[in-house]
């Protein structure tokens, strides 16, 4: 994507999430997360072609006028819209699709515990509230919105609203989940891994007696 398509792709993004915003101009030289994805799409294309030192001084120098931090290496999708954004952080591996919001204070981060792709992959139209933290190699679907304040650190299909610490699934496809049914299907189910495992072992003891048959023979 060129330059002025970029811009306009921005400036259509702001507009159409953002009540507040008055004019082309207004957006171009007063919205932070704006200039910060400007900024972004410079370093990632310097990152992709291995350039050294430049990438992660743009990111930081963008993180200094703005207060939102993106990894160079992230990658990042059309309609992306960043709304007031102080305190964004999108680490490295991210994968962001398209028409994704992101409010002020949300992170899009390791665990720790990862080597590698460490970071979230998210679906498009995704929308993700002031304060969330979605943290690790998960996948977020399509369509989901994720709420304020919370924290998802497992997988989220498609079209369903996350809330709570630790993120839980309050909706899926616009519809409530009643009770904790939709959680309960992902629970192991000790009964179940019991006959499994006294099965497994009938299954093995009838082969050993039909060796030890066969040897007296």
């Amino acid at each position: 994507m060129g330059l002025v398509a970029e811009l306009k792709d921005l400036v259509k993004s702001a507009r159409e999430r953002d009540p507040a915003a008055v004019s082309t101009l207004e957006i171009l030289f007063t919205y932070s997360g704006v200039h910060a994805v400007i900024n972004h799409r410079i370093a990632h294309w310097l990152y992709k072609r291995r350039v050294p030192f430049i990438p992660r001084w743009i990111s930081q120098f963008s993180k200094f006028l703005t207060g939102i931090e993106i990894h160079p290496g992230a990658k990042i999708g059309k309609g992306f819209f960043i709304d007031h954004g102080m305190g964004v952080v999108i680490g490295e591996t991210s994968e962001i699709g398209d028409g994704v919001t992101l409010y002020q204070g949300v992170t899009l981060g390791g665990t720790g515990k990862e080597k590698g792709k460490r970071h979230p992959t998210v679906g498009n139209n995704v929308v993700i509230s002031a304060g969330a933290k979605v943290l690790g190699s998960i996948e977020i679907g399509n369509d989901v919105i994720i709420g304020a304040g919370a924290v998802v650190i497992n997988s989220v299909p498609d079209r369903c609203t996350v809330v709570g610490v630790p993120g839980r699934i309050v909706k899926i496809g616009g519809e409530k989940v009643l009770s904790d049914e939709f959680h309960r299907m992902k629970l192991p189910d000790p009964v179940s891994d019991i006959l499994s495992d006294c099965c497994a072992r009938i299954d093995f003891l009838e082969k050993e007696l039909k060796k030890i048959k066969k040897e007296k023979r």
